[in-house]
């Protein structure tokens, strides 16, 4: 029996939900946006926000895992190499840059950064759950290829993300006479050669 949680409806009901709050957040960024505002934009009741969504903080850490969770498989999916390891780091590099890109997250640094903190030094979010889920996955096949070195994949992961946070969060204020191409050539070239066999 198929859950109506998954149903193709449900989804486009809470996608349809999670794209007017991302609406909302670039408008007027994350303190300013109510559940009332994201429901009047989506066209729907409050009830039908909370019923989903007890509160702002949720809504926002269901936001942010949707886009950056498909940010991160656009990358990898469009990543090129012929090796794994290849592959890995032009997936994490071309992520790293769009993430800083992304609207959405352009929006909650300049706005609302304190958002971002307790993922930083107090606990990890399901998006970054899921990151490492998918490295684990990638330096497996690294390691399967002889292209990644050996180690545990949990901890090689671990430390990747922790590579890309500040890579992500932080590169604007390194940034000063040094473009953030040059960053992100670095960060490539960081991620091949700690990676590298």
């Amino acid at each position: 029996m198929t859950s109506s949680r998954n149903t193709p409806e449900r989804r486009t009901t809470e996608d349809a939900l999670l794209d007017a709050a991302r609406d909302c957040v670039l408008a007027v960024g994350l303190r300013r946006t109510t559940l009332t505002d994201v429901a009047r934009r989506a066209g729907v009741s409050r009830m039908t926000m909370y019923r989903r969504w007890p509160d702002m903080a949720s809504l926002v850490g269901d936001l942010m895992t949707r886009e950056w969770g498909e940010l991160a498989v656009r990358a990898q999916d469009g990543a090129t190499g012929e090796r794994s390891r290849q592959r890995l780091v032009d997936g994490l590099a071309t992520g790293a840059r769009q993430l800083r890109e992304h609207p959405v997250f352009r929006r909650i640094v300049e706005l609302d950064p304190e958002v971002l903190l307790p993922y930083l030094v107090d606990r990890r979010g399901t998006s970054q759950d899921r990151m490492l889920a998918g490295l684990v996955e990638l330096i497996g096949e690294g390691h399967a290829d002889g292209s990644v070195r050996a180690g545990p994949a949990e901890l090689l992961s671990r430390a990747v993300l922790l590579a890309l946070h500040g890579f992500v969060i932080s590169a604007a204020t390194m940034t000063d006479g040094i473009t953030e191409a040059d960053l992100d050539a670095e960060l490539r070239l960081l991620l091949d050669r700690y990676l590298a066999p």
